[in-house]
């Protein structure tokens, strides 16, 4: 009979241990090989906090592959594009530089428009026509000679020290090179030679450098044959156009003449 009312009540006392919180006790023996008391405990928990700390960081990011490759193609293009410059830079130092030492050829219409353009840019190639009777030494001293390059419009006188090449002759074609030099007074003094006075007009000489007449008498750049060609169909046109309007004179003169007499 007491054991029956005891029975219950360790019931109800065994139900209340687990439903009520509350810490559950621990034996000495497993407290006491517990990490706090060994001599590393000060060492495990530090890691312990470290690894903590260091944990969600470590993850590896995501990486946005779109993203890198338009990085890749900007720079791809601006090397691309700073090269394009650095070149383009780099030949127009080049043809900056050269551009004084080009010689072109040029007849003595063109190396007077030239000068009058601009006189510090004055080496040229002239190509003409010897002027004939206008080859002579300058004084009897000097070892310099004188004669006229001409297109058959403009006359352009050149003094030149040195020998001159075997095939240079007066009334046939001629290369120089030199430099063009305004007028001085000694130069523009009469010498008693007509043949030259309409070169000494002009507003500059050419100073020789080198005679060119390498191949034969008929030697002479393209262009300025191409000039000479023009220059002489010109020339003729003008004195058609002159005899033309002679003779119309002429006839307007006779006839005023006769309608006189009759009268």
């Amino acid at each position: 009979m007491a054991f029956s009312r005891l029975l219950p009540s360790r019931s109800r006392l065994l139900s209340a241990l687990l439903h009520t919180p509350g810490p559950i006790p621990i034996p000495a023996a497993h407290s006491a090989a517990t990490p706090s008391s060994t001599p590393l405990a000060p060492f495990l928990r530090s890691f312990a906090s470290a690894s903590r700390r260091a944990g969600p960081s470590s993850r590896p990011r995501a990486v946005d592959i779109g993203a890198r490759a338009r990085q890749l193609q900007n720079r791809r293009l601006w090397s691309y594009g700073l090269a394009f410059a650095c070149a383009g830079a780099f030949v127009v130092a080049v043809l900056a530089t050269f551009q004084d030492q080009l010689v072109f050829y040029v007849t003595p219409t063109d190396a007077l428009a030239k000068f009058a353009a601009d006189p510090s840019k004055s080496r040229v190639r002239l190509g003409g026509l010897v002027l004939e009777g206008s080859v002579a030494h300058p004084s009897p001293s000097s070892p310099e000679i004188e004669f006229v390059v001409t297109d058959l419009i403009t006359d352009v006188l050149v003094r030149y020290d040195g020998a001159l090449p075997d095939l240079f002759r007066e009334g046939h074609s001629v290369v120089v090179e030199g430099f063009l030099k305004p007028f001085t007074d000694d130069l523009r003094r009469d010498d008693g030679r007509k043949v030259a006075d309409k070169a000494r007009e002009c507003a500059c000489f050419l100073r020789g450098t080198e005679v060119l007449a390498k191949h034969d008498e008929k030697y002479m750049p393209k262009e300025v044959a191409e000039a000479l060609e023009r220059n002489k169909k010109q020339l003729e046109a003008d004195a058609e156009a002159a005899a033309s309007a002679a003779a119309k004179g002429m006839t307007v003169a006779a006839a005023a003449e006769g309608a006189k007499a009759s009268s």
